[in-house]
């Protein structure tokens, strides 16, 4: 871990350090009360010792630092208590041609003083998981979504993805990788720190900027580029962002393949990979992505079918999609109301988008718009509104999606992927027309994983995460909104009259912040209810309890016949939850 100050020479103490006996050879200054330093460190600083690869201080309690962690030779070393420590210097794996002496005395006693204030976070120097279920997220500039961490990804990730390409780069030229992102305000902090660990492992990069998630894999396609990657928190608020993985074909990651990632970030195995000279990658910004993105939508609608006397209202969170869907629109006929597409970095699904949907009811009855349709901040989802102000889900849209490619006979195995959140309904909705549904755990990218395996060609989540693998390989907002907007063409329906397909049953949902994540099984009153709850159900229903993956959060579900009852479940679940692990 590093210090929030370095010092500026051997000689420059700062005057809230008090000095100690020096080490042998050195001089180590600990620390007062002060803002500017950590709680519980000890900075150590080495006098005329060179800087070399692998070498390390150890600390009595197993606190390793490596000296590649070091500035100009100070080193910041966290403690968990009080009492004098014994400070081991120990050389190894040393630079070619670096002669590294020891100290003459191998260790030195010394005193940690306490200070009122802590002000960093965990680096990712030990093996911690970053990978959540849908890439790395979390705080922006706080670990694991920092610039250090994400120029370490990036190295990590140009090495994982040139070898997993089975397209040999030809004689003379460089893999490439594409990277886009949303409209965060950190998004140009960690764009420049992928793109600093991308090419120094002599990988070029094709910057594309603001495009939904689902236009950076299909670029990815398009360009036969390695892999590509999108920084976007989703439906988060600005101040989170995250990094997410695409390979070759633009289907994301499995966990095989993040957990090498995380392994070559955590050992510092390819450290020693330092391209020089012509081999080092370049940058490029590739200025006709939103165009190719925008044509690749429109062929995903049948030619000659136009959206000519159509109202569409649209709202695009402020987000990455603010260029692309009213693009789209327009240009197969809508008229368009656009609303929330003036990004400024810090707006983004700021009282708007998919999370925020009575802002779409709203707008479409002071439009009198046909339809609404509104993204996330990175538009690989969609929620839709009927004429009436009534918002269709994600299992709503894929009832009426699933039934038209039944009666059509273009539904793969007559079969339809869901998660487990999705309602019973749509089972029963299928099962009617001789199809049926199979069900995953929370996750689209689990949606993908199992389509792929069984060869299927629709599946998606509640959320509104839909994949139309005829067209695409990962969830599009714009995508799955033409596709309803052209059954609504060819039935003549309006979406009010379609999403009656589905009968729903209610469900009562519950998304609570926690503290922390502790196991299921230790929450004793929790499980209690959850079973005395499965009892009451008595197989007409069910709980689902899960932690996000995502977010600090869990998520309980209780669908059932009687509303009123397994509200009233889901309160008292809901208040033991609160009791023990909920947020202050």
């Amino acid at each position: 871990m590093r210090a929030g100050r370095q010092l500026a020479n051997t000689n420059d103490l700062y005057r809230d350090c008090a000095v100690e006996t020096p080490l042998p050879g050195a001089k180590h200054h600990t620390l007062t009360a002060t803002a500017d330093f950590l709680q519980q460190f000890v900075i150590a600083e080495l006098s005329g010792q060179p800087r070399c690869g692998r070498s390390f201080f150890t600390v009595g309690l197993s606190t390793r630092v490596p000296l590649s962690d070091i500035f100009n030779g100070h080193a910041a070393i966290k403690v968990k208590s009080r009492p004098n420590l014994k400070l081991h210097w120990r050389g190894e794996l040393r630079e070619p041609g670096v002669a590294v002496a020891p100290p003459s005395s191998l260790t030195e006693n010394f005193a940690v003083y306490e200070s009122a204030f802590e002000r960093f976070n965990y680096v990712v120097t030990e093996k911690k998981k970053i990978f959540g279920t849908d890439g790395v997220r979390g705080v922006a500039n706080v670990e694991p979504v920092t610039a250090e961490t994400a120029l370490k990804l990036g190295r990590a990730a140009a090495y994982v993805f040139t070898q997993l390409n089975p397209r040999k780069t030809p004689a003379g030229a460089r893999p490439k990788i594409v990277l886009g992102k949303d409209t965060r305000l950190s998004g140009y902090m960690l764009e420049n720190a992928l793109v600093a660990g991308i090419t120094s492992l002599g990988v070029d990069v094709l910057v594309i900027g603001p495009l939904p998630t689902p236009g950076v894999a299909y670029i990815t396609r398009s360009l036969r580029a390695d892999a590509g990657i999108v920084l976007s928190a989703s439906h988060n608020p600005y101040q989170d962002n995250g990094i997410k993985f695409f390979r070759h074909d633009g289907y994301k990651l499995d966990d095989q393949i993040e957990e090498k990632i995380e392994q070559l970030v955590f050992t510092g195995e390819i450290d020693s990979i330092r391209p020089t000279a012509n081999n080092i990658g370049r940058a490029t910004r590739i200025d006709d992505a939103l165009g190719r993105y925008v044509e690749f939508v429109k062929a995903s609608f049948p030619r000659g079918m136009s959206l000519e006397e159509m109202r569409v209202a649209v709202d695009v969170a402020n987000g990455a999609a603010y260029k692309s869907t009213p693009c789209v629109l327009r240009e197969l006929g809508a008229d368009v109301g656009i609303a929330h597409d003036q990004p400024n970095g810090i707006n983004i699904n700021d009282g708007c988008g998919s999370i925020h949907p009575e802002e779409i009811q709203r707008i479409v009855k002071m439009s009198g718009a046909d339809i609404g349709i509104t993204h996330d901040g990175d538009a690989d989802r969609v929620l839709l509104c009927d004429e009436n102000g009534d918002i269709v889900d994600g299992d709503e849209i894929l009832a009426i999606a699933a039934l038209d490619l039944l009666d059509a006979g273009r539904l793969e195995q007559d079969t339809l992927v869901a998660t487990v959140m999705s309602n019973f309904g749509l089972d029963e909705a299928l099962a009617a027309k001789g199809g049926k549904v199979v069900r995953t755990k929370v996750g689209d990218r689990y949606v993908i994983e199992e389509m792929t395996r069984q060869k299927l060609n629709l599946g998606g989540e509640q959320s509104g995460h839909v994949i139309f693998r005829d067209f695409t390989t990962t969830g599009d907002g714009i995508i799955s909104a033409l596709q309803i907007l052209r059954i609504m063409h060819k039935s003549g329906q309006p979406l009010s009259k379609l999403k009656a397909c589905l009968e729903k049953y209610p469900q009562a949902q519950r998304n609570l912040i926690v503290k922390e994540k502790r196991p299921l099984t230790e929450l004793n009153t929790v499980m209690k209810l959850v079973s005395e709850a499965e009892k009451e159900l008595s197989g007409k229903g069910r709980v689902l309890l899960r932690y996000s993956g995502t977010e600090l959060k869990i998520r309980l579900l209780i669908e059932g016949r009687e509303l009123d009852k397994i509200d009233k479940q889901a309160d008292r679940i809901a208040d033991a939850i609160q009791s023990a692990i909920g947020a202050d």
